[in-house]
């Protein structure tokens, strides 16, 4: 049997919550999903990052558990945005 970090427990302990909370909100189910599968790519040795998104994951979790939440939002980078950042490399 495989064992998990207490890091890695954690992580998965979040997406079941999100699962269980967002199999009633239509549509929510592929957003959570595609999320944790980008995120999965994460080298494990990148703690710092990876504990950021789990603290911000427990705070969307708690957004979402709300009875008033009706739909995620999501920041996206516009053109005009994109443009105005330099590259960097």
């Amino acid at each position: 049997m495989i064992r998990h970090s207490n890091l890695q427990k954690q992580v998965l302990s979040l997406y079941k919550q999100f699962l269980r909370a967002g199999k009633d909100k239509p549509g929510f189910l592929p957003r959570i999903q595609n999320d944790f599968r980008k995120n999965a790519k994460i080298p494990r040795t990148d703690i710092m990052h990876i504990e950021y998104l789990l603290r911000r994951g427990w705070r969307q979790l708690d957004q979402m558990k709300d009875v008033n939440t009706k739909q995620l939002g999501a920041f996206i980078k516009t053109s005009i945005e994109a443009e105005k950042v330099p590259p960097t490399s």
